[in-house]
Parts: structure tokens; sequence; C-alpha cells
């Protein structure tokens, strides 16, 4: 299920899933604001925006009405994530996905988003988006690729089949396939494993990313062997590698992931166009896709 794609003057709504927002990132907060009002939207701030009620986080329930009022009401087209954190997870049981389904329209985030769009998508069949959030992403130094391809993908009545390049895409196994686009941040992804919250893994394509800040590369070999022990790897049709900020020329995220699935098939790209401090892509979870991993290409195609 596609939602419907944004109009000029459209109302864009924020929510705070995950970490509250402190003194410290006000300023980046209202500077990403700006850029969603300067692309020609309103925006409308969730009641519990800034509620900080635990010392360390908004309480679930203040969460869980914001994005429910977000989703309910008829004015908001699209809702955005103000930033990551870690603990959006905890509000996956108590989600209405009968009220998300019946009122479908895009939702995107980044990080510890990667649990609601995951879950969402899982639950409802809704196509979620996997791109910046306000504070890390807009409200910092957002290119203006990055705005042409959200207004590319997200805004008007037509679209781009080709998800874009930013940087140079780089084969690591050559092939191709078609799959469901599923994925996101590793170690909140993890997190959704043997839950209901979940996509399928069959026939799908999964990209995965991590923020290095807090997770080295001894953590992401423990959570990719994880995933494999959960036998995921023998169900995805492909493997798409995002960005990990500090790759030395000795230790690289993609060796991490080659060391230790060398006993599969199935295509593997890289590039640099999605993660953590990097310029973001958007990147639609739940869509079908095709993977060219030997022309370095994704190319989307209907789903089913």
């Amino acid at each position: 299920m596609k939602p419907n794609k944004l109009q000029i003057g459209d109302t864009i709504g924020i929510i705070s899933p995950s970490a509250p927002i402190t003194e410290g990132c006000r300023e980046q907060f209202e500077k990403g604001i700006k850029v969603i009002e300067s692309m020609g939207f309103k925006v409308i701030l969730s009641k519990n925006i800034y509620a900080n009620t635990l010392g360390y986080s908004a309480t679930i329930q203040e969460k869980v009405e914001d994005i429910e009022d977000m989703f309910s009401n008829n004015k908001v087209k699209a809702i955005i994530c103000s930033q990551g954190g870690q603990n959006a997870n905890a509000i996956l049981p108590c989600l209405d996905y009968k009220l998300i389904k019946s009122n479908p329209k895009i939702i995107m985030g980044i990080s510890d988003g990667t649990a609601i769009l995951n879950a969402i998508y899982a639950k409802t069949g809704l196509i979620t988006y996997h791109q910046n959030d306000i504070i890390w992403g807009l409200g910092r130094e957002v290119s203006e690729k990055e705005i042409e391809d959200f207004k590319m993908r997200l805004v008007g009545n037509t679209e781009e089949k080709n998800l874009q390049h930013f940087m140079l895409w780089k084969c690591l196994r050559q092939g191709q396939a078609e799959g469901i686009l599923i994925g996101g941040n590793l170690s909140t992804f993890v997190k959704l494993l043997e839950t209901e919250y979940c996509p399928n893994f069959e026939n799908s394509i999964l990209f995965l990313e991590e923020y290095a800040e807090e997770s080295s590369l001894d953590e992401v070999d423990s959570k990719l062997n994880l995933l494999k022990q959960h036998k995921v790897f023998d169900k995805i049709k492909a493997l798409w590698i995002g960005y990990y900020e500090k790759d030395t020329e000795t230790a690289k995220f993609e060796d991490v992931f080659m060391n230790n699935l060398k006993e599969y098939k199935f295509p593997i790209l890289k590039c640099n166009d999605f993660g953590h401090n990097c310029e973001n892509i958007v990147i639609p979870i739940g869509q079908k896709v095709r993977l060219n991993a030997t022309n370095c290409e994704i190319e989307i195609i209907e789903n089913d």
C-alpha cells in the first residue's frame, strides 16, 4: 500500500518517538523545521514533541498519542521523526495499526525510526520511508541534492524509477535480484527479530547501516551474526550496505559483511548514500525493487 504523495502547501507533522528534544538540540530542530517550510510545506508539531517525562524520554503513552493523532488528523499528509534514540521499539505493541492502515500517509525517519518504519510496514503493508530526520539530517547541513531527491520521491505526480546516486556505488558481489526493500539501522533492526513487528525476510532485499559512534566493528560483527543465526541470510535475495563513519584502510564496515557471508551467493551492493552523518537518499521500505549489483542500480518496480 503506497501513501499519497505530497503537494506543495501540504501540512507535515513532526513527532518525537525516540529521544527527547533537549535544549542542546533546539537550534538544529528549528533549523530543520525551516528547511521543511522553505520547500513550501506547513508544519505542525505533535502535542508531546518536547516531552521528557521520564527524564530520558517521553512516556510510551505520550509517544503513541502523538503518532496516532498525526495519522488521525486529515490535514496532516506526512509525518517525520524529530530524531533517533534507543527506545522506539517500546511503543510498537501499543500502536493502533488498524487506525494507521485506515489513514495511510507518508511516515519517514532514520536510525531508531527503523523500528517504527519496519513495524508499520510489517503490520499494515504501508510503504514507509527511510530518510533524514529533522534534527540530525535536515537540521545540520542538508544538501540541495537531498532536497531534490525528497521532492522527486515524495512530492508531485511523477517519480523516477531508479534510486538516486549521490556518490559512487560499488559492487561487492555481482548479480541481480528482485524483492521487497526492508531494513535500516542494524542495531535497531535486530531488536525486531522474532517479533510480530519484523518484516518477512522471504523474497526481501535487506539494506543496513550503522552508527559508528555507538557500534564498533566488533559489535557490527556480533549483530550481523545474530541475523545470521536467525537464518536471515538464508532467506533474503540481496543485500545493500550503507555508510559507516569510522572505516579505516585496514577494517571497513563492508569487510565485516564479506568476512561473515562467504557461504552465501546473493548479490551485495555498497554505497555511502544512506546512514548516519552522510547525505541520505529516500528509501521506500516495503517497495518492490530490482537490485542490479553488477551495474550498481536499484530500480523501483510495482508491488504485486
